[in-house]
């Protein structure tokens, strides 16, 4: 079962891109979240978390060219384990969000929609026989692979 979950935030540093051995875009960027908290009648805020965002082909793409520093964004998606082996030989783990929705949030702004061109259907279909054909439909396995090479 996935651990599927809602962020809301803003954007604290530029959106990284790139492109794994297979071609796959993908894009990263890290989310602020701070709480309004009430203490001794008046509102403080609390601690921040900072949280891993990545995503995918077309939507690695849009938000590459969408989202930037300080933006306030919402994102939906599901919420990854990644582990990997440093140079040293330690095992580490951190929690990703992996996106498959990103937008502004329109209660702190405005923003407008441009629709990106469609993918002609033949790389919508070669990218499916590559999913079928590695076993894998979880985008977090291109990651895993990427940060173990």
């Amino acid at each position: 079962m996935d651990i599927t979950m809602t962020l809301t935030g803003y954007v604290g540093g530029d959106v990284d891109t790139r492109t794994t051995r297979v071609g796959v875009p993908v894009a990263t960027f890290r989310v602020a979240t701070t709480p309004s908290l009430r203490r001794d009648n008046t509102w403080v805020d609390g601690a921040t978390t900072w949280t891993t965002v990545t995503c995918f082909r077309s939507l690695a793409e849009n938000v590459a060219r969408s989202i930037k520093k300080g933006d306030p964004v919402i994102v939906g998606g599901r919420l990854r384990t990644q582990s990997w082996v440093d140079a040293a030989g330690e095992n580490h783990e951190r929690l990703v969000l992996e996106a498959s929705q990103v937008g502004h949030d329109l209660s702190r702004g405005t923003s407008s929609f441009q629709r990106s061109g469609r993918r002609p259907a033949e790389e919508a279909t070669l990218e499916a026989d590559e999913r079928e054909s590695s076993g894998s439909d979880c985008a977090a396995d291109v990651e895993a692979a990427e940060l173990a090479a």
